[in-house]
Formats: structure tokens, sequence, C-alpha cells
């Protein structure tokens, strides 16, 4: 069987109360809401718009025992009103608000493992002899093991949440701020609840940057195929951003892995009104389950061993190929092919599979000529275009085996494919061409209307070129998820925001009417300033 057919990983089933995933079901579809979950009525409402979207799952924020216990009050008024979808609570660094959900009647809990036992993570560098850190590990088993009793007790469901962000300092001072840091964060944990038997557990975990949250998603079912666990995986790129941006990160690294048969259940990420979420994952999912028409006969699943395929060798000829920086075909970049280029048109239901599969039988000839990845998507709605695109050429991208990409549509201008285009490079990280935005969707902790806030950054920085700032809510994820920023504007308390060069934060709790001010004045102290 070719590695590039669609077959789907398996996995155990996991109920969440009336919603089972995993074990080859249809891909779940989640959102979480924004609003404070002590506001009762405004989260049951917002609860009813992601399920009235087709949200299969909801999860709130639970920082507190008081926001825990209201999650079941909510629960039960959205049962009042007809409503069944599953609610889950969201846990940081307070474990007696996971047992308080528990107790609650929450369908699932999700905890991070990297502040569930260890302390805040604040960002020292720590050693352990191995004496040490089996202690420690030994007191993870100690701590969880009653939170597994409490959850098995109340029929409660387990998320083990994993987020690039927020790692321990523990961690980080054994494997380094790495994809293979979070995927210990994770494996830790599921062996204590493997060794006392608590098998109703989802997976998540996710990073801001595109390329990182792949690999990482990838050792994950290594690691597990290895100890032989089959849990089931929820799929997400965290702090995507909003509009176009927000969309296509997160089509191309959920697509990726959806395409690659990883993946259970599904939230795209967007700093916009939790309910939009919900189309742009099933219009994902839905492209990606057409792909079970091209499975193999056998139907075995094959788990990438490769992590992070390295960009296939070929030579350059004009401005492709050799390691240049990926091409765009356009009228607007590349419009002819220089003699000795290959063009390599994907078509059907799987379009990448064929021309992952080509390109990989010409490098097996010995053939290092360029390769062009060509797509067309005719007669679709625009935004499908993108998100298939995005899931498509993603994919090929993140394999390292095209050398340049030509996308077509008759119903895209070649501006708007261009653009598309460079959007798609931009989030697997081979051509940075406009300011990027890592930004949280905004939940019960954050400390400002996180929408407006963006599109007010946006509107003094988005003329700037080749960096990432972040946008976040809270400092849950913020200074760890920035890491991957270049600078950061995070909510400090409520009205106030802290700015930060990377993971340090140079300003704090300015007053929030004074922080755009203040951003524009320090990146102009930083050099990285331009005029509009």
């Amino acid at each position: 069987m070719s590695k590039y057919s669609y077959t789907r990983r398996p996995s155990r089933r996991v109920t969440i109360g009336n919603t089972a995933i995993g074990d080859g079901l249809p891909v779940a579809l989640q959102s979480m809401t924004n609003t404070s979950t002590n506001d009762t009525d405004g989260s049951v409402e917002q609860c009813l718009r992601i399920a009235e979207a087709g949200g299969d799952i909801v999860r709130l924020t639970a920082q507190g025992i008081r926001e825990a216990a209201n999650i079941g009050l909510i629960r039960d008024e959205l049962r009042k009103r007809g409503c069944d979808v599953p609610l889950v609570a969201d846990v940081h660094f307070n474990p007696r608000a996971a047992f308080a959900a528990a107790e609650a009647g929450v369908d699932k809990v999700r905890i991070n493992p990297g502040n569930f036992v260890d302390p805040g993570r604040t960002f020292r560098k720590l050693e352990y002899t191995d004496e040490e850190y089996a202690a420690e590990l030994l007191r993870i088993e100690e701590a969880f093991v009653p939170f597994l009793d409490t959850c098995r007790a109340h029929g409660t469901a387990i998320r083990i949440g994993v987020n690039h962000g927020s790692l321990s300092d523990r961690i980080m001072s054994r494997y380094g701020d790495t994809p293979a840091g979070m995927v210990e964060s994770a494996m830790e944990f599921l062996r204590v609840a493997v060794r006392h038997e608590f098998l109703d557990i989802v997976i998540s975990i996710k990073a801001s940057n595109v390329v990182v949250m792949v690999e990482t998603v990838r050792r994950l079912v290594a690691a597990m195929e290895a100890e032989e666990m089959d849990f089931p995986l929820h799929l997400g790129v965290t702090e995507a951003g909003d509009g176009e941006d927000g969309r296509i990160k997160s089509a191309v690294g959920i697509g990726t892995l959806l395409a690659e048969g990883i993946g259970d259940t599904i939230r795209v990420s967007l700093s916009e009104p939790p309910e939009n979420e919900i189309p742009v994952a099933k219009a994902l999912a839905d492209y990606i389950a057409g792909f079970a028409a091209d499975n193999a006969a056998d139907g075995k699943f094959i788990y990438p061993t490769n992590f992070t395929p390295a960009r296939r060798k070929s030579r350059s000829i004009g401005n492709i190929g050799g390691g240049s920086p990926t091409a765009v075909i356009s009228p607007l970049e590349t419009s002819v092919l220089p003699d000795g280029v290959i063009s390599i048109c994907g078509k059907g239901v799987n379009p990448a599979a064929d021309i992952m599969a080509e390109a990989e039988r010409l490098s097996a000839e010995g053939n290092d000529s360029p390769i062009v990845a060509c797509i067309s998507y005719d007669d679709l709605p625009e935004e499908e275009i993108k998100l298939r695109a995005a899931a498509d050429f993603g994919r090929l991208l993140l394999n390292g085996l095209q050398d340049a990409i030509e996308i077509h549509s008759n119903v895209m201008s070649d501006e708007a494919l261009y653009a598309l285009a460079l959007n798609i490079l931009q989030a697997t990280r081979l051509r940075f061409s406009h300011t990027e935005y890592i930004a949280c969707p905004g939940c019960g902790r954050t400390l400002f209307d996180l929408q407006s806030t963006l599109k007010a950054v946006r509107e003094a920085t988005g003329h700037l070129k080749n960096l990432k700032i972040g946008v976040m809510g809270c400092i849950v994820n913020g200074p760890g998820e920035m890491a991957d920023a270049d600078y950061g504007y995070v909510g400090a308390a409520a009205g106030h925001v802290s700015l930060y060069r990377g993971k340090e934060c140079v300003r704090k709790n300015i007053p929030q009417a004074e922080a755009i001010p203040a951003l524009i004045s320090f990146l102009k102290e930083e050099g990285v300033w331009q005029k509009p």
C-alpha cells in the first residue's frame, strides 16, 4: 500500500456525554466559548449557537472551583432547552478545579500536564539527577491517580492537553522546548492512566507553529504505537489568528494530519465568534473524509516514521530548485517554466497523494529536476478553494517534495491565487511575505476583548514586514506560545496589557488605552518599525 493512501489510524472508542469519538467514527467538531463561565445565560446562549452550527463538543474554561461548578449549571440549563451537546471543562494551574468539574457532572475535563502537578513555568533552567527526576514522576502519579478515581466514579472522560507554550520547567530542563518534550509531557500521564486502567482519555498536543504541531503529533503517534496505546487524538493549531490567516494555518496543520489518517476530533481555533469555527472545521473534515475513496485494498494504516522530512534535493534551474525559496508559478512571479522543470498535476479526490507518489518515484529513479506541484480547483466557493488548497499544498510542502507550487481556479483572480499561495508558504514556514499574528481565540480567561484588540493591533502593525506578533488574552499560554513570535501583546490584568520580546516581559501592566501607542513606541526602539 502506498504511504500516501488515506487510511484512518486505529483508535479506541471514547464516549463523551452522548458523543463517541475514535474507532473510525466520523471526525467530531469542537469549539470553545469565550464568555465568562460564571455568566450562565451568556454561556448557555453561546453553547447553543455552537451546537446549532454543527458543533459536537463544547469546551468552557474553568480557572477556579466556582467556574467548574457553574459548568454543571450550564449543562443543566442546556438540557432543559433540549440541547445535549457534551461539555468539557478546560483547567490550567488549578487541580482542585479539575476535581470540582468532574464532581459537577461535566462530560470531560481537560488538564494540562505542564501545570497539573508541576508549578506554572517560569522559564527557569532546572537541573535534576536521574533519581530526582524519578521522584518527580512518582509525585505526578500520586497526584494524578486520585483524579482518575474521581473521573471513574462520575463517568467523566479526560483530555490530556499539551500546549507548546506551557511545558513545565521540569520537562524543559530535560528535553528543551521541543516536540520530543511535548510528547513526553503527554506520555508521562498516559503511562500512569494505563497502569491504573483508566482509558477514557483523548489527547491533544498543539502549537501555534504549524511545522512544530505536525511533527509533534507524528511523534506522539509513533510513541503510542511503540507502547501499544490507541488513544484518540484531538487536532488543532493553537493561536491561529483570524480571517484567512487563521483558516490557512489551521487547514495546513489539521489537513496534513487528517490526510495521513491521524485525528479523531478537531478544532479550528479562530479569534472570532466561536460558532464561526464549526463550518470551517466541517468543510475541512468533509474534504479529507472524501479521500476514503482512495483507500488501498488492505486498508492498513502506516504511521509516519519521518517526522520532519527534509526537502527533496534538486538541481537549480532558474529560480526554481536547488534549495532556493519555494517558488510560486503565477503571472505575478514566475509564469513560464524553464526547460527541465517538471510539473506534476494532481487530479481526483486526493490530488496531493498523486503528486507525492509521482515525486517520490522520480526521486527514487535519481531524477533531480525541480518539481512543480500543480492543482486546479474549479467551480467551487472561494472559501472552500482556500481550505482545500491549504490542506493539499500544506501536506506537499511539509513533506518536502516540491520546489514550486501552482494553484489554478476559474473562480479566483491571479492576485487572489498568488496571495493564497504566499499565505500557504508562510504557514509552512518556507517564505514570509507579511506580518503574522499568533492570536488566541479568547475564552473566559481573556482579559480584554480579543477580537477588537487583534483588529487594533493589526491596523497599527499590519504594514510591517516579516514579523510575528503574538496577541494573547491571558498568561496561560501567552509567554510560552510567543516563543514563536518576535513580540507579544498579552493581557496581564483586567484593563492592562504587558509587552514581550519573545518570552521576555519588557513592559508590564500598561493601561489598555495606552497599550497600542506603547507597542508602536517599543517596536521603534527595537528598530523594526517602518512607516506605513
